[in-house]
């Protein structure tokens, strides 16, 4: 059974250190379409049959490469696997450019959550801190709804196994713990027992898609969303703004820039140099200053 492979590919990856949470359901799911159509091994017309069911081009190159991923690994040992073309749905989409916003934004942003109703509840507050701690700290939304009181020490926040499986101690500034502790002192009047940092009016932690439909609607209330339908600035868009703000601090330092990739690096909790290398793409005043040295160094001039 397809079924049973899939299981033991998944089994190997998370074997590795991989949560592999989404690969494993996209993998699931295309091994009941291929069993439901009478298949037990991999067949690329089957697999880009599922892959274009895709409601956007790049969410089927995404589900192919998943998929092809999985099929060049059993193809080794079973070569009845056929292995899908990686081009079928033209090149891969470029990644998206982050929304950076100004102070301005991040407080107004603040400011309509502090308007959150019902006025008086947790609510209200709660949003206000968890978006203030992301901005503040560039934690990914998952790793701050993931936050328990017994995370929060003197040393920082302990960010437990998030993504990639990493783990990582994130200091924050006195301004941040403060408002923490505000928060947590407010919480307790309000909060059942779940151990969550942020919980909902009911006291229970915070749900993924209702935070999601919450800030939609703050973004929208403060202007800085061009509509329904349409592609506008994210939660996590905060994380990047962070990573943007930091590196622009090093401006003119180049020795401070490498310094400062590795430490932001670590404490953004990325896997690769290179993912925390990508935000330059984003910061205007160092793209300009690498512009000039590469044109120097072209001339002939010293590096």
């Amino acid at each position: 059974m397809l079924t049973d492979v899939v299981e033991n590919y998944i089994g190997i990856q998370r074997a590795t250190g991989r949560v592999f949470r989404t690969q494993s359901g996209l993998l699931r799911d295309f091994a009941r379409y291929a069993e439901a159509r009478g298949g037990h091994t991999v067949r690329a017309a089957t697999v880009l049959e599922w892959a274009a069911r895709g409601p956007t081009s790049g969410t089927c190159h995404g589900r192919l490469q998943v998929v092809r991923r999985f099929a060049r690994f059993v193809h080794a040992e079973d070569t009845r696997h056929e292995i899908p073309p990686a081009g079928a749905f033209g090149p891969r989409p470029a990644r998206r450019v982050p929304y950076i916003y100004s102070p301005t934004e991040i407080q107004r942003l603040l400011e309509a959550a502090a308007d959150l109703t019902p006025q008086g509840s947790l609510r209200p507050k709660t949003y206000v801190t968890m978006l203030g701690l992301i901005a503040a700290t560039g934690l990914r939304i998952s790793e701050a709804l993931a936050l328990r009181i017994d995370d929060i020490t003197s040393d920082g926040l302990v960010i437990i196994e998030t993504k990639f499986r990493k783990s990582r101690l994130v200091p924050i500034h006195p301004t941040t713990r403060r408002a923490l502790n505000e928060y947590l002192s407010a919480r307790e009047r309000h909060a059942g027992t779940d151990h969550a940092v942020f919980v909902s009016e009911w006291g229970t932690g915070l749900c993924y898609s209702t935070v999601i439909a919450t800030f939609l609607k703050l973004i929208r209330r403060i202007g800085i969303h061009p509509g329904v339908g349409m592609k506008g600035p994210r939660i996590h868009d905060l994380r990047h703004t962070f990573a943007v703000r930091s590196l622009e601090q090093c401006a003119g330092d180049h020795e401070a820039i490498a310094r400062h990739m590795v430490a932001l690096s670590t404490y953004l909790g990325h896997t690769h140099l290179a993912d925390t290398y990508w935000y330059l793409e984003a910061t205007p005043c160092l793209l300009a200053e690498i512009a000039v040295r590469s044109e120097t160094l072209a001339q002939g001039g010293e590096r």
